[in-house]
């Protein structure tokens, strides 16, 4: 027998309702501008219809509580004085949250607030599946049955149990009432599992629902996927754990912006190509996404394309911004304006000339500029400094950037020291600035540069189930990837990744070639506990005077910029 077509097959169903877990939680903040944080987290795990933990606590919003907040909430000042700031309780609730299926009434408030949190206090947002109970009663309810879908009218109508009292845990308990008797009500309509339950609710667009057959041959393996349009063209590439399950998404609620929308109303297949794990996927999009430039993918719009600072080659070098790096080059940065920033720390570090004049070797005549008055350059343009005399700020340069010398960063530091102490806070807030994205991207080109000076590493991690995930990496490129399942000998696998691998030339530059996103995604890989070395053809190493020494500077220099911008 035919299924109709966009039915979904009984093996396509998805995640069953009883076997899905959702987190349902509630936040109580001092307000609802960007400005505000919150005062309360309360949260109860669900599965199968029963409760199986729950997380509540006070938040120290580190700022007074306003009157009328006060008076809805009951939450005082002196109740939070003694809580734990946000960015200690985020780690545990994220935890708690982890691998569920968020639920909260009017659910783009508090799921807008946990992920701006995460971003202020460098946590990753993970990005999980949200179900609104507003939105999930606005559906479900006739507006003669629910006039209002507040929480407390809702509770009302529906029963709950618990009545909601402007408390997180107790409008989290409440709003689980909610979402259960509205579970019950979709359940009398079909709507068995979490795919449903999210195609169900209105936002999904025909467009979405016709197409989802697009992705029934695609297998639930990790690897990269392919939306192409009318013409064969590539719309849109993306990784998946599952290829799937995250295909499938697209063609359901859960997809809501507005661009990908329209990428799946103009799409006509999904290609996919299965990866070994993971790492393969992400170094395959980033490939990808160079070579086809898909136009609903914004970083084919916005393409990372590295700046880079050098010394020109010339008597009196100075520096230089580049985008093809050459070798003794600093990046790479994000932006030019990143690049100037580390530019003018680099000269008032090294005494390198600001200045872009091209200096003769012998018999420099020219006319001192201001800079030479305010002592930012020695006037090497007017002969007063021999190419001999200049050389120890070149060779500064190179040392720092080559992690041999850390004196100029020591002297930028006592610079800022000075500023401070004379009270010229706004230069001191310039200064401060600038190192910071010089000692970063010290930081993190050192850290790359190492890892692709180095031809071969081939690295292990566990893949969770008793196997292994294998890496052949050659001059920071990965040249090959795969897995040995539990029960089957790891080595003899690995000398055929290492004999099958890709070839990879290097070329001049501090990455021999390589793009700095791909080894900055290989060597994130690498970093992540449990990986191990399963051999290298020459030790990888990091210089002894690297800028990592200066991280903890750096942990200090956000934290006083964060206190800054709070205080605005």
């Amino acid at each position: 027998m035919t299924k109709p077509a966009g039915q979904l097959a009984f093996d396509e169903l998805g995640t069953p309702l009883r076997a899905t877990t959702f987190v349902v939680f509630d936040l109580e903040t001092t307000g609802v501008s960007d400005e505000d944080t919150v005062t309360e987290i309360g949260a109860v795990k669900i599965c199968g219809g029963e409760v199986v933990g729950e997380f509540a606590t006070l938040v120290d919003p580190g700022r007074g509580i306003p009157p009328e907040i006060v008076s809805l909430t009951g939450i005082t000042n002196a109740m939070v004085y003694a809580a734990p700031r946000l960015d200690a309780v985020l780690p545990a609730f994220l935890e708690f949250a982890a691998g569920a299926v968020l639920v909260a009434h009017n659910a783009g408030f508090d799921t807008n607030f946990i992920r701006k949190a995460c971003l202020r206090h460098g946590y990753r947002w993970p990005r999980p599946t949200v179900v609104c109970t507003v939105r999930l009663a606005r559906r479900v309810l006739t507006r003669d049955e629910a006039p209002s879908c507040r929480l407390s009218a809702l509770a009302e109508l529906l029963q709950a149990r618990t009545k909601p009292t402007h408390r997180a845990l107790a409008d989290a308990r409440a709003t689980v009432d909610v979402f259960h008797s509205l579970l019950e009500r979709v359940g009398s309509v079909g709507v068995q599992s979490l795919e449903e339950l999210l195609d169900y609710i209105p936002e999904v667009t025909p467009e979405q629902r016709r197409k989802r057959t697009l992705a029934a041959e695609l297998p639930n393996e990790p690897g990269v996927y392919l939306f192409r349009g009318p013409s064969d063209e590539v719309l849109y590439v993306g990784t998946a754990t599952d290829l799937k399950r995250r295909v499938r998404q697209y063609f359901t609620a859960s997809e809501t912006r507005r661009r990908l929308r329209e990428m799946v109303a103009l799409a006509t297949r999904v290609d996919h190509v299965t990866c070994a794990h993971p790492l393969e996927a992400q170094v395959r999009e980033l490939r990808l996404l160079s070579s086809h430039k898909p136009a609903y993918n914004r970083r084919s719009k916005n393409p990372k394309q590295a700046w880079w600072v050098t010394l020109t080659d010339e008597a009196f070098p100075r520096l230089s911004l580049v985008r093809l790096p050459r070798d003794g080059a600093l990046g790479p940065f994000r932006s030019r304006g990143l690049a100037e920033d580390a530019m003018v720390a680099l000269q008032d570090a090294t005494g390198l000339r600001p200045c872009t004049v091209r200096i003769p070797a012998q018999r420099a005549q020219a006319r001192p500029c201001a800079l030479a008055e305010l002592d930012r350059c020695a006037a090497p343009c007017a002969g007063r400094q021999s190419v001999v005399e200049y050389s120890p700020s070149v060779g500064a340069f190179s040392a720092l950037v080559a992690g041999r010398r850390l004196d100029p960063l020591r002297r930028l530091e006592s610079r800022l020291v000075a500023h401070a102490e004379a009270q010229r806070y706004e230069q001191a807030g310039l200064d401060r600035d600038r190192m910071r994205v010089l000692v970063r991207t010290l930081d993190r080109g050192q850290r790359l540069a190492s890892l692709a000076a180095v031809p071969e590493l081939i690295a292990a991690r566990p893949d969770g189930a008793g196997g292994w995930q294998f890496a052949v990496v050659r001059h920071g490129r990965l040249a090959s990837a795969g897995v040995a399942r539990r029960g089957v000998r790891p080595m003899p696998v690995v000398d055929a990744l290492a004999a099958s691998a890709e070839t990879v030339l290097p070329e001049p530059g501090p990455l021999r070639g390589a793009p700095a996103e791909e080894v900055g995604v290989v060597l994130r890989w690498l970093d992540r506990p449990g990986t191990r070395m399963v051999r290298c053809s020459q030790p990888w190493t990091e210089p002894a005077l690297a800028a990592a020494s200066w991280r903890g500077w750096l942990t200090r220099a956000d934290a006083a910029l964060e206190r800054l911008e709070v205080s605005r």
